[in-house]
C-alpha cells in the first residue's frame, strides 16, 4: 500500500459529472500471439539530440553542466531499470567533422547554414560531456551517428568511430550509418543518389570500419530512412547481408519545412487515435523482414512536426499524442522510440534553457513533450513488456473517438501488469466537464493504483501535472506527487479528466517511483563559472525574507 500522503481520496471524485457512459474495458489474459514476439525493455522511450545544439543544452565541459538537465534526465532515468537511451546526431552531425585536437565540444563552422542543417567541427570533449553526465545523472546508453554524405571523408568517420568506442565505453549502443540516406539527392548532397548506389558504399564503410577494427562486436545500425525509401526495398537490394544491430527509421507525420500550413497546424489530426495507424504503419512490410531476421526496429527520432515544429507542437495535445504514437509503436513492433529534442526555441523541444548562453541558470522552459517522456518512463516492467492496443469503442479505426487505450503485459508478456487510458475531450466553453470513465472488470485485480498526466484543455502549453507534479525552472518536480488508489475485486470505474491520460496500475508492488527525483539544486553563476552548492530555490528565498526582515528590524 502507498503512503497516505501519496494517494488522493477517492471521495474527490465521485461527486463529478461525466462526458459519457462509461466504457467497458477488456483486457484479454493473454497478448495475441503475434504480438508476444515483441518484448520492449521498460527504457523503450529515448531522447534524440541534435548535435549542433548539445552543448547549449549538456554543457561545454564537464565541469559546468547545467543542473537543470541533470535534473531532466534523472527524473526519467529513476523511472527505469535498464540505462537512458540517448541518441545524438541528426541533420547536423551528418554535415558535421570530427575534429580529434578540438578542445571545445563543438564550435559553429557556418553562421549562415540552414537552420535545419546546421553544421559543425566537434572533439572528443563531446564524449567527456556525455560521461558527465551519465556520471551525475545516471545510467545512459549512447547512439551517435557516422555521416555517409561525403565519400571522401569517410576516413574521418573511422577516426570518429574509434574515438567514440574508446572513450565512452559500454555505454556505447550503437553507432547509426548515415542519416537520411533517402534525402541525399533531393538535399542537392548527392547526385541522383539510389539505392542502387547507397547499398555498395555500405559495403564499402563497413570494409573500413572493420579494417581499423571498430567492428569488433555488432554495432552498427541504419539505415535512418525517414521520407522516400521503403525498408522492403533494401532488404531485396541486399542491405539484410550486412551485420546490424538494429534497423533504424525516422519519420514525423507532418513537415513544416516550408513554414506552417493548413495540415501542420490541424491540432485535431494529433487528437484523433485513428491515425497512428497509417503514420507508424509506413513500413510495415519492411518490418515484418526485420522481425523475421530477428533485428529489432528503433524509430530512432519522432515528434509532432519535422523542421522545428508548429504551431501546435508545443500543446498538451501534441504531448497526448506523443505517448500514443509511443504506445501505437510498441504495439506495431518498435524495439524503442526516441523523441527529438533541437535547439533553443524549436516548438517541439522537450526543454529549453534561458537563453542559448545561459544554460547554466535556472529558468528552464518546459516543454509538453518533456510531460511524455516522463510518461512513457513508467509504462514499462523490469522484465519486458508487451502492449498490445485494445481498440476501445473502435478508436483505431473510428475519426471520431475521443479515447484509447492500450494493455500492457508485464514478465515478458505472460501477466496483465498495466492499462493506459486516454480522454481526448477538451472542454469547448468554461465549467464543462469531459470527464470520461472506464470501467474495469471484476476479477481482474483485486486493488488498482493510477496517476493522470491532465492539463486544462488540449491547446494548454504550461499548467501541465503528471501525477499532481509540475516541471518547474530547474528541471525539478514541484508539488506533491499524487496516485489514486482503492479496491477493485467487484471491478472499478477510473476517471480521467478531459484531455487526459493515465496510467492504471493492476498490480503495483514496488513498481511505482515515488518521492523525490531532483538531484540538482538552483544555479546562480554564469556559464563561465562554476557553480556553488546550494540547496534550494527555497533556501535562496529564506535568504531574502531574512536580509528584509534584518533591514526593517
Amino acid at each position: 500500500m502507498l503512503p497516505l500522503s501519496l494517494v488522493l481520496a477517492v471521495p474527490l471524485f465521485v461527486v463529478l459529472t461525466y462526458a459519457g457512459a462509461p466504457i467497458n474495458v477488456t483486457f484479454p489474459s493473454k497478448p495475441p500471439s503475434e504480438a508476444r514476439d515483441n518484448v520492449i525493455d521498460d527504457n523503450f522511450i529515448g531522447i534524440s539530440w541534435e548535435l549542433s545544439s548539445f552543448d547549449t543544452l549538456w554543457g561545454k565541459s564537464v565541469e559546468a553542466q547545467p543542473n537543470a538537465m541533470q535534473n531532466y534526465l534523472h527524473n526519467l532515468i529513476v523511472r527505469l531499470s535498464k540505462p537512458l537511451r540517448i541518441r545524438v546526431g541528426g541533420n547536423s552531425m551528418d554535415g558535421s567533422t570530427y575534429v580529434p585536437s578540438l578542445q571545445a565540444v563543438l564550435e559553429l563552422t557556418d553562421p549562415n547554414a540552414y537552420f535545419n542543417d546546421v553544421p559543425v567541427n566537434f572533439g572528443p570533449a563531446l564524449f567527456d560531456v556525455m560521461n558527465g553526465m551519465s556520471d551525475k545523472a545516471g545510467d545512459m546508453e549512447f547512439m551517435i551517428g557516422l555521416s555517409m554524405r561525403n565519400p571522401e571523408a569517410w576516413g574521418n568517420i573511422v577516426e570518429l568511430a574509434l574515438a567514440a568506442e574508446g572513450k565512452l565505453g559500454d555505454r556505447l549502443d550503437a553507432m547509426l550509418l548515415g542519416n537520411e540516406p533517402d534525402l541525399y539527392a533531393g538535399h542537392g548532397e548527392r547526385d541522383k543518389y539510389t539505392i542502387p548506389d547507397y547499398i555498395p558504399e555500405i559495403a564499402d564503410v563497413l570494409g573500413e570500419l572493420r579494417d581499423s577494427g571498430a567492428l569488433s562486436k555488432t554495432i552498427i545500425g541504419g539505415p535512418s530512412i525517414c521520407c522516400q525509401w521503403d525498408l522492403d526495398d533494401l532488404f531485396d537490394a541486399g542491405f539484410d547481408k550486412f551485420d546490424y544491430k538494429y534497423y533504424t527509421v525516422q519519420h514525423y507525420p507532418n513537415n513544416a519545412c516550408s513554414g506552417e500550413t493548413p495540415q501542420n497546424t490541424n491540432l485535431t489530426y494529433y487528437l484523433t487515435h485513428a491515425n497512428l495507424g497509417e503514420y507508424l504503419g509506413w513500413q510495415k512490410k519492411g518490418m515484418h523482414m526485420a522481425r523475421q531476421r530477428n533485428i529489432p526496429v528503433l524509430m530512432s527520432e519522432y515528434n509532432s512536426v519535422s523542421c522545428g515544429g508548429s504551431n501546435i507542437s508545443s500543446t498538451f495535445g501534441a504531448a497526448l499524442w506523443a505517448i500514443d504514437a509511443g504506445l501505437k509503436a510498441a504495439a506495431m513492433n518498435y524495439s524503442a522510440v526516441y523523441l527529438h529534442t533541437r535547439e533553443y526555441g524549436v516548438e517541439y523541444n522537450l526543454f529549453d534553457p534561458p537563453t542559448p548562453d545561459t544554460s547554466t541558470l535556472p529558468g528552464w522552459r518546459t516543454g509538453s513533450t518533456y510531460y511524455s517522456a516522463l510518461f512513457l518512463a513508467e509504462i514499462g516492467d523490469s522484465s519486458g513488456s508487451v502492449v498490445v492496443d485494445l481498440n476501445l469503442q473502435n478508436s483505431t479505426e473510428n475519426q471520431h473517438s475521443t479515447v484509447a487505450g492500450y494493455g500492457i503485459y508485464g514478465n515478458g508478456g505472460e501477466t496483465r501488469s498495466h492499462l493506459v487510458f486516454f480522454n481526448y475531450a477538451s472542454p469547448s466553453s468554461a465549467g464543462e466537464d469531459t470527464t470520461q470513465q472506464f470501467r474495469i472488470p471484476a476479477n481482474l485485480s483485486n486493488h488498482v493504483d493510477y496517476r493522470i498526466l491532465t492539463a486544462p484543455d488540449v491547446t494548454e502549453r504550461t499548467d501541465i501535472k503528471w501525477a499532481g507534479q509540475t516541471v518547474g525552472p530547474n528541471g525539478d518536480l514541484e508539488g506533491d506527487q499524487q496516485t489514486v488508489s482503492f479496491d477493485c475485486d467487484d471491478g472499478c470505474l477510473i476517471d480521467i479528466p478531459g484531455p487526459g491520460a493515465a496510467i492504471v496500475w493492476l498490480d503495483s508492488d514496488g513498481k511505482l517511483f515515488t518521492g523525490n527525483s531532483t538531484i540538482a539544486p538552483y544555479q546562480y553563476l554564469s556559464d563561465g563559472d562554476s557553480a556553488r552548492p546550494g540547496s534550494s530555490r527555497t533556501f535562496v528565498l529564506l535568504t531574502i525574507i531574512l536580509g528584509v526582515l534584518t533591514f526593517f528590524a
